[in-house]
C-alpha cells in the first residue's frame, strides 16, 4: 500500500517549500505538487531529501495521495 498524506500543498516556491518542511517537522505527512513537475523532483532530491514528504505530479495524483476521512 502506498503512503498517504495528511495535507497537500500546491506550489513549491520559497514559501511553499518552507511551509511543507515546517509541517513535516511537526509530524504531518505532506503531499507536494507544483505545476512544473521538474520542481517536485528537485525539491524531493534537495531540501526534502530524507523526509516523509510525498511528491505529486498532477492535481489528480495529489488528491489520490491524500488520506480520506469521513
Amino acid at each position: 500500500m502506498s503512503q498517504k498524506g495528511d495535507i497537500g500543498v500546491i506550489g513549491l516556491a520559497v514559501m511553499g517549500q518552507n511551509l511543507i518542511l515546517n509541517m513535516n517537522d511537526n509530524g504531518f505527512k505532506v503531499v507536494a505538487y507544483n505545476r512544473t513537475t521538474s520542481k517536485v523532483d528537485e525539491f524531493l532530491e534537495g531540501a526534502a531529501k530524507g523526509t516523509n514528504i510525498i511528491g505529486a505530479y498532477s492535481l489528480e495524483d495529489l488528491a489520490a495521495k491524500l488520506e480520506k476521512t469521513a
